[in-house]
């Protein structure tokens, strides 16, 4: 989450009498995270979300997360609904952008995941993967394994400023997981994003996955990759937690089947994870504009948890 584009209290107040949601009371950009400009709005009737939809989320994509989060909602898992309006109508504008006023979910995202909340949300993302097992759902991963050698190129001649070597370092790696990446694993509807701050609990109790807006079909077991990069190291990526990141797989197996070709590939497909993530936040920390609202973040983190998923097997 983020803020790129700034709603006036007048404009937030007038887009929400098209809701049955009451008066507006109160509106707050929330910094976190680099894809869209978000607002946790307080109205007479409530709490909600408050998303406009910035360039790397494409309007036509907008119908694909309403039905995958009501498909989730159906089948039991915590997630957001996208709200009518008074017409029924989802996906609105607002400030020129692509706009939803979404679902407030209670909870707080873990600072410092626990080996049992990582057990537990292990198992939310195998709840959430068969719930969409069967759904008349697709959509390619823009930033899957295909597209990584675009992406760098993006910010390639850049790469050296961040930290000097990168460049070079990134290639040699890069070259090596695209080619030896899984081609037969099974697939489904992934979160592709499922970082700590993405997920909502109460003690040990998912109350809420939230920000699908990089979910995608894509190899299900790289879902449990993402995760692992994502909740088994300290923010720096310099501290491995063993126990979290052994939690993260046991609790999947808790709620759904994981077969031993996919345990084999966790280690390149963590590899690839990483390097997604070092390089999108590498681009973006060498273009975000410098007035926006938005907290940056640091694509050296992800260099070090490169370099231990090179040095190790972390799932053994």
């Amino acid at each position: 989450m983020a803020v790129y584009t700034h709603v006036s209290a007048e404009a937030l107040a007038d887009f929400l009498t098209g809701y049955d949601v009451g008066t507006l009371i109160s509106a707050k950009g929330i910094a976190e995270g680099v894809e869209n400009s978000n607002y946790m709005v307080d109205t007479t009737g409530g709490r909600y979300f408050l998303t406009l939809y910035e360039k790397r989320v494409a309007t036509d994509d907008l119908p694909f997360f309403q039905a995958l989060l009501d498909r989730l909602a159906q089948g039991g898992c915590p997630v957001p609904r996208m709200l009518p309006d008074s017409r029924g109508v989802t996906i609105q504008t607002l400030a020129d952008r692509p706009a939803c006023l979404i679902e407030f979910l209670p909870g707080v995202s873990p600072g410092r995941p626990t080996p049992a909340q990582a057990q537990a949300v292990g198992a939310a993302m195998a709840a959430m993967h068969a719930a969409v097992d069967g759904a008349d759902l697709a959509r390619p991963n823009t930033l899957g394994a295909a597209r990584w050698h675009a992406l760098f190129a993006s910010c390639a001649d850049q790469l050296d400023s961040i930290e000097p070597g990168l460049r070079d370092r990134v290639s040699r790696s890069l070259d090596d997981v695209v080619a030896r990446w899984p081609r037969d694993l099974p697939e489904s509807v992934i979160h592709a994003d499922l970082f700590p701050d993405n997920v909502l609990m109460l003690d040990d109790r998912v109350t809420g996955l939230i920000d699908f807006y990089f979910a995608c079909t894509d190899i299900r077991a790289y879902d449990i990759a993402v995760m692992h990069t994502s909740w088994a190291f300290d923010a720096t990526g310099g501290g491995y937690d063993a126990a979290v990141g052994a939690a993260i797989v046991e609790g999947y197996r808790d709620g759904g089947a994981l077969s031993d070709a996919e345990i084999a590939a966790l280690p390149i497909l963590a590899r690839g994870a990483c390097l997604r993530f070092l390089l999108t936040r590498a681009y973006d920390w060498i273009n975000t504009p410098a007035d926006a609202l938005v907290t940056r973040k640091d694509p050296l983190a992800y260099r070090r948890r490169l370099d231990a998923y090179e040095e190790r097997n972390l799932f053994a």
